[in-house]
């Protein structure tokens, strides 16, 4: 069987998750990327490796189906990039394989969308203020709640995004974030207040079931940068966030979806129609009974994956990111470490130049720890940040 995977850049998802999933399967993958050194280099000498990659304008879906169209008919045409679900969904539909909705994996892309779609079905209402490329920010400034929060209408990582306080600095804002992304869409909308979670999720054509979600903490505003993800079998508010996911028309594969709980009302803060990253699958993955990535390619290939589930493992877990603080060259950082219960994996290394941005682009590391209880991985937790550190010079 053979399987087309879509990819801009090289991700820990799909190197260490999606590809020895699919070399696990038995599949044949050919992954078609703008950016093919950067694969190749990424993949030299694993036994995983797709067996080709080709260049392909992948954000153009007429692309896509020319070099499908130039082998056999694939078994399912997948991504886990946030920028290419839509292209995967047309292409599917267009070859007839199981796939994801066009519409919703549109609707989730884009945040204004998400609201106005959320508002007219009558499930819940973030007042939301889109904000044209060329649109003065005058003419939402004095209509929007402050606080407030300012983001990209299609952005990813927390980039850009921004908690702003009054008329004067929205306007600041925006022509700040407008510098750095001409010509792209914004939205204002109303602060969400209140403990954040993840709801992760599998869906099939049969339906769609809860793996679990994680207790989020985020940096100081005005800024919203994930610094500790702590595992939540169990979600608080999971079955109203399911009933906004049905609305949106998510269901096929996997969902990561970030929402604010105010009392009764459950309140999305963003819907990502993939996995959830910054290798929270891959602690995921450790921790249920089930071969995580397997069955989202599985779903993909119209096998049913919302069979009840065993039992996930009873450990707590928890991921934390070292951040930079500063601008500067790395001049001094810990090695990879895993000891099995606790794994730490560099993600820039020593000699490398590092731009501060606020956003989850300034992770220098990423720390996964599993325990049988809080009290063992909290240990572990403040142990490993005691005994290591990150030294960045001007």
């Amino acid at each position: 069987m053979r399987i087309i995977v879509l990819a801009g850049k090289p991700t820990d998802s799909v190197t260490h998750g999606f590809l020895p999933a699919a070399h696990r399967l038995g599949l044949r993958v050919t992954l078609l990327t703008d950016r093919p050194g950067r694969h190749e280099a990424a993949y030299a000498g694993r036994p995983d490796a797709p067996a080709e990659i080709r260049r392909c304008e992948v954000f153009d879906v007429r692309a896509v189906l020319d070099q499908v169209g130039r082998a056999d008919r694939p078994d399912a045409v997948f991504t886990n990039s946030d920028h290419l679900q839509t292209q995967a969904a047309l292409a599917a539909a267009y070859l007839g394989l199981p796939g994801k909705d066009w519409r919703a994996t549109t609707r989730t892309k884009n945040k204004a969308l998400m609201r106005r779609h959320l508002a007219d079905q009558g499930i819940d209402t973030v007042r939301a203020w889109p904000l044209g490329a060329d649109e003065p920010v005058q003419a939402v400034a004095s209509a929007v709640p402050y606080p407030c929060v300012l983001k990209p209408a299609e952005g990813v990582a927390s980039e850009d995004v921004f908690l702003v306080g009054d008329p004067g600095e929205l306007a600041e804002r925006v022509a700040l974030v407008r510098r750095r992304r001409p010509g792209h869409p914004l939205l204002v909308e109303e602060y969400l207040d209140g403990p954040l979670y993840t709801l992760e999720t599998l869906g099939s054509e049969c339906g769609m079931r809860v793996l679990g979600g994680f207790r989020t903490q985020l940096s100081a505003p005005p800024h919203f940068v994930e610094e500790r993800m702590s595992w939540l079998p169990a979600v608080p508010g999971a079955a109203r966030v399911l009933r906004q996911l049905r609305a949106l028309g998510v269901g096929l594969g996997a969902c990561h979806t970030e929402f604010v709980l105010q009392g009764e009302r459950a309140r999305l803060v963003e819907v990502n129609y993939r996995v959830i990253g910054d290798q929270c699958d891959l602690l995921m993955a450790d921790l249920l009974a089930e071969p995580l990535f397997e069955l989202i390619l599985r779903a993909h290939l119209g096998e049913d994956v919302t069979a009840p589930a065993p039992a996930n493992d009873p450990r707590q877990a928890r991921i934390e990111w070292a951040l930079a603080d500063r601008a500067g060259v790395l001049i001094c950082a810990p090695p990879a470490i895993d000891d099995g219960a606790l794994a730490y994996r560099p993600l820039r290394a020593v000699g490398d130049r590092v731009a501060l941005t606020r956003t989850n682009r300034d992770y220098l590391g990423v720390l996964r720890v599993h325990g049988p209880d809080n009290h063992t991985v909290d240990t572990a937790v403040t142990r490993f940040w005691a005994d290591h550190s990150w030294e960045i010079a001007p």
